[in-house]
């Protein structure tokens, strides 16, 4: 105001003219931007991609976003033809608690090989048969988040756009007439997708009539979740499809904020290595880079003629033998909790002298006991490759989780795996170990040593290969 005191009134006149341009200007390319969204069907108060700045917007709060994917290439094989993709995510050397986090490409979001029918088995029998503790979606927390209705829709539509063109001989569309309304079209300006048919299952589903989170979660082999940020700048657990996780139950986890998701699982160095790295790359995830990541965990599962009384017809263990649903074995009922469950394995140990506060020790790990003996015919190798991408119109975060099972039969004849694998094992620190319960299966850390000496024997793996490094 002092300055603007000692100007005469001439050169104040000069400064509103100039001020009073700036606005018609502005305003101008306001109108313009307004104007050209509307001559391409976007609604004014959607978004281009580009103008979409994490930094400007308040905590939970979204505008839809126009966003077109990149044009998707139709996958060259039939799934009956692929080959589930050996992910081998352990290394040589020290283990290191990180994100683990790498770039993906558009047309590697969901993945189909020839265990599909398998899967897509498994995954019916457990929906029917529990899938209102598998398929949930969380109301509105008031003051906080939304619920997570309308990004459950949002993602079955995006699945049936996304499949139906990476693999048009699996998947068929029907579509209604093209809108007016941009929004109300589906990709590149298409008619929305009305009905999609899994042709080699011959199941058909209507978008507009079935629940979305049991549509998504049959079209394709993968769990998932959805995260919705809330006011407070957290992402809260709000919706998801969870029905081959093996070890936890969305029911347990339905409505956290990501840090609870964690901590209550006892995460080994979650709070000291991963939080604050978490949460903040989960509040800037552009719309446009996908991500992926893969884990691993070691299962032990019994052999049919240990099984006493045999599976009933019908029945989970029936339908899937090698507990890729819930690990019975290593964790018991699923019907349990977690106090319950570690109690029911300590109980299974013959002439056992830990008690079931001494099982789950002053960390909270549930004990690892169980008396299936860790042999080549037990062990499983249990991988996950998982993505993580932001939806446009609700801007929540989608985790799809994909689960492999591998015999560790296969595992010693894989050149290299048994000797990184016995090295990433005799790694983890103690929190690490039990939170995978290493003791369960520890003895066959001598088998791998062996195999992998006689792998060196053969020349089919040398001392540099310990040096490099792998992708998974």
């Amino acid at each position: 105001m002092a300055v603007l005191s000692t100007l005469a009134p001439k050169d104040l006149l000069v400064l509103a003219s100039c001020a009073l341009t700036l606005c018609v200007l502005a305003y101008r390319a306001w109108s313009q931007r307004r104007l050209l969204r509307a001559r391409a069907g976007t609604p004014p108060n959607v978004l281009p991609a580009a103008k979409v700045n994490e930094k400007d917007r308040e905590p939970g709060e979204w505008t839809p976003v126009a966003f077109d994917y990149p044009r998707l290439e139709p996958h060259k094989e039939h799934f009956s033809n692929v080959k589930p993709i050996p992910y081998r995510p352990f290394k040589w050397g020290d283990y290191h608690v990180t994100m683990g986090i790498r770039g993906m490409a558009w047309d590697e979001w969901i993945e189909l090989d020839r265990e599909f029918p398998l899967m897509h088995k498994v995954a019916d029998y457990r929906i029917r048969t529990r899938g209102d503790r598998l398929l949930s979606v969380h109301p509105a927390q008031p003051g906080v988040v939304d619920s997570g209705h309308a990004a459950a829709e949002e993602l079955m539509y995006e699945l049936s756009e996304y499949l139906s063109r990476r693999h048009p001989d699996v998947y068929k569309v029907t579509r209604r007439a093209v809108s007016k309304n941009r929004e109300e079209n589906g990709w590149y300006g298409e008619g929305k997708i009305k009905t999609i048919t899994i042709i080699p299952f011959n199941e058909t589903y209507d978008l507009e009539k079935e629940e979305p989170l049991k549509v998504s979660r049959m079209l394709m082999q993968e769990d998932f979740t959805i995260m919705l940020e809330g006011s407070d700048g957290r992402y809260y657990l709000q919706a998801g499809a969870v029905v081959i996780a093996g070890s936890w139950r969305l029911e347990d986890k339905m409505g956290m904020p990501l840090e609870e998701i964690h901590t209550s699982g006892n995460v080994p160095q979650y709070q000291s290595k991963l939080q604050m790295s978490m949460e903040r790359y989960f509040r800037r995830l552009p719309l446009d880079k996908p991500i992926v990541r893969n884990n691993y965990a070691v299962q032990l599962v019994q052999e049919p003629e240990m099984r006493s009384p045999a599976p009933a017809p019908g029945s989970l263990l029936d339908v899937d033998p090698d507990e890729l649903a819930w690990a019975a074995t290593m964790n018991g009922s699923e019907d349990t909790n977690d106090f319950e469950r570690a109690k029911h394995i300590n109980d299974q140990v013959d002439n056992a002298t830990t008690s079931v506060t001494d099982a789950q020790n002053d960390k909270g790990y549930p004990a690892s006991r169980t008396t299936t003996p860790a042999t080549p015919r037990t062990v499983r190798l249990r991988t996950e490759r998982q993505t993580l991408r932001r939806l446009p119109r609700t801007g929540a975060i989608v985790f799809t989780i994909r689960v492999y099972q591998t015999p560790f039969e296969e595992l010693l004849r894989e050149p290299g795996v048994p000797g990184r694998m016995a090295s990433a094992i005799r790694s983890w620190p103690e929190d690490v170990a039990r939170y995978k319960a290493r003791d369960a299966y520890e003895g066959i850390l001598p088998l791998l040593d062996q195999c992998h000496a006689e792998q060196v024997a053969k020349g089919l793996v040398s001392e540099e290969d310990k040096k490099s490094t792998f992708p998974f």
